[in-house]
């Protein structure tokens, strides 16, 4: 901020600001799961997995979503999350039956990054 010192309390401020936005995005996964599990049991079934496990995959999202924003552990949530992030962009990698998913993959990857740079910076006070 232009070289001004920035509080402790606007940085934790900002902290859980990012951390409620990081987490809202594994909450929304959670339900999306809960209320329409046929697109995510087909995807864990390309890889030759039973569908069936779409339901510890929205729990485990929503159990991240909690760890996020109130911990404990928020710095390890942040780089599990991190890695589900990348290893998740692998269902997205559909270059010919649809480019739109590449945007995802990116945007996983970017999720992933600011996940990273949250586990670093840890939870704030």
């Amino acid at each position: 901020m232009n070289g001004m010192p920035v509080s402790e309390r606007m940085r934790d401020l900002v902290n859980l600001a990012g951390r409620v936005l990081l987490a809202f995005l594994f909450l929304a996964g959670a339900l999306q799961k809960v209320v329409d599990p046929a697109p995510v049991a087909q995807m864990i079934g390309w890889l030759g997995l039973p569908g069936w496990l779409v339901w510890p995959v929205a729990l485990f999202d929503l159990a991240a979503a909690v760890g996020l924003v109130l911990g404990p552990g928020v710095a390890l949530w942040a780089v599990v999350m991190a890695g589900y992030c990348i290893f998740t962009s692998w269902f997205h990698w559909q270059l010919r039956a649809d480019p739109w998913q590449v945007t995802i993959v990116v945007k996983n990857w970017s999720i992933a990054g600011g996940l990273l740079v949250l586990a670093a910076a840890g939870p704030g006070r």
